[in-house]
């Protein structure tokens, strides 16, 4: 993508090598025009200026897969979006431990990115995991720094190979879902440097994202959008980084103040009431036009480099594939006696409702609508494995419905076997709000003990994005984590 330079006095548009330089742009906008740039024209979208040959970057949700709505925007995953592979999370994805293929789902990241015009992915999602019943867990890789660090860092450069700029997010300390637009994060400084933020600095260093994404929270005291001792001094100053800072989205507080330590462009876009304060703070000069023209400057830099189109097409079935792939290397086996693997030819006795209705990515605004999605129910009949498969529980439900029990107690007879699939369903741990307990749900619970009483061997398999309480763990079999595996998990 080039800027297209006005020509002289008819106002038709050349196009150029480059264009006018950065400068050149800025001095004929008006400080009107400037203060909309600073946010977006909607709620995806940056705010284009056809005057001036400045396209609009479209952005897009996706730290494991693309969320591109294609009709209503909202910003919690409830309206429908085009389809697209859901990998597995940054939860599942951290126990790998394999960058190669952190890099390689980036390319695919980017490459989806691409083919609908997404010039933006905002994500990878990277907090450090300080409290396990974090609503948004599922998003993060991990509580240790250095392991996520290298994780976001290997996303990143897949991302941005395929011409599509990685947002990392949320820029610091958001650590809770709980009142997470007025939450204050109180750490001494070395707990920020060596925890917090160190694995930002091991990616903005490592990988160059085009932009950072602040976090809604205040750190002792200030809120991250207008924070300069986290934007200006640390990002910027200590860490060389000359991306976009944006806001995440409805984390603006103070125009003026943000603009001053270095926040770019606030989003969503078309805020009245902050391109009025940006307005007046140059008129009355609390605000130094020089800032609001380096603000500027960040903005056209992304719109330059990520706006352009790019490949049109992407491979779902080899997407597919590598999800599959990412899954089985980032599954873990807490526990085995030694009755796995289970023989093959043998007639299995499967209960448990996420056995159909596995639950493979969180709930929110990252929720993807998967282009393929194979359930362990659907991958046992494709392999051709027999089995009596008993409801146990309802998904949907937390509270105990002894029908489902007594039915799964009547078909477990005959066999000394129980697999058994359970974890958090999207009831149990959602973003916006953090789980009350690390139980498993009630319902859950009562299944298993039930089998384990009646003598089966449980062989257990996990779904969630968080750590959860496994009372049980002593009088089953095997435990199989799975954490939120995307769309192939089943397999």
């Amino acid at each position: 993508m080039v800027f297209r330079a006005l020509s002289g006095g008819n106002g038709k548009k050349e196009r150029g090598a480059i264009g006018m330089k950065y400068a050149e742009i800025i001095q004929k906008m008006t400080i009107e025009e400037k203060a909309a740039l600073m946010s977006g024209r909607d709620f995806w979208s940056t705010t284009e200026y056809e005057q001036y040959g400045i396209p609009s970057a479209f952005l897009s949700d996706g730290p494991h897969g693309l969320r591109k709505q294609a009709a209503a925007s909202d910003h919690l995953g409830l309206n429908a979006s085009i389809p697209a592979t859901c990998f597995p999370t940054a939860a599942a994805m951290a126990n790998s431990w394999n960058t190669a293929l952190g890099e390689k789902l980036g390319e695919k990241l980017g490459e989806e990115a691409a083919a609908q015009r997404v010039n933006v992915l905002l994500g990878p999602g990277m907090n450090i995991k300080r409290n396990p019943l974090c609503g948004r867990n599922f998003e993060y890789f991990s509580e240790d720094p250095l392991l996520a660090g290298k994780m976001a860092a290997a996303q990143v450069e897949g991302v941005q190979s395929e011409g599509v700029g990685a947002c990392v997010k949320h820029f610091a300390l958001n650590n809770a879902e709980n009142y997470r637009f007025m939450g204050d994060s109180i750490a001494d400084l070395r707990a920020v440097r060596e925890i917090y933020l160190k694995v930002f600095e091991i990616v903005v260093k490592e990988a160059h994202p085009a932009a950072v994404m602040c976090a809604y929270n205040k750190i002792n005291g200030e809120y991250c959008s207008q924070n300069k001792r986290l934007l200006t001094d640390v990002l910027r100053g200590e860490w060389g980084f000359g991306g976009l800072v944006m806001t995440d989205w409805g984390a603006m507080h103070d125009r003026i103040a943000s603009l001053k330590v270095g926040l770019d462009l606030e989003m969503p876009g078309d805020t009245a009431i902050c391109r009025k304060w940006i307005e007046e703070g140059i008129q009355s000069g609390a605000l130094p036009v020089q800032e609001l023209d380096k603000a500027a400057e960040n903005v056209l830099r992304l719109v330059e480099k990520y706006a352009a189109a790019k490949a049109d097409d992407c491979d779902f079935e080899e997407n597919d594939g590598l999800a599959c792939k990412v899954a089985k290397d980032s599954a873990v086996l807490l526990k085995n006696d030694g009755i796995l693997p289970l023989p093959e030819g043998e007639t299995l006795f499967v209960c448990g409702d996420l056995f159909e209705k596995m639950r493979y990515q969180g709930a929110g605004s990252s929720m993807i609508n998967p282009a393929k999605l194979t359930s362990p129910k659907q991958a046992f009949g494709e392999a051709g494995i027999r089995f009596v498969y008993a409801r146990g529980y309802a998904e949907s439900s937390l509270q105990t419905q002894q029908k489902y029990i007594d039915e799964a107690l009547t078909l477990a007879q005959g066999f000394d076997k129980a697999l058994v699939f359970a974890g958090l369903t999207d009831i149990a741990e959602s973003e916006g709000c953090d789980r009350e307990t690390m139980s498993l749900p009630e319902n859950q619970l009562a299944l298993i003990d039930a089998l384990v009483a009646a003598g089966k061997k449980v062989v257990l398999v996990l779904f969630g994005g968080s750590p959860v309480e496994l009372p049980f763990a002593d009088q089953v079999s095997a435990i199989l984590d799975m954490y939120l595996p995307g769309q192939c998990g089943g397999k």
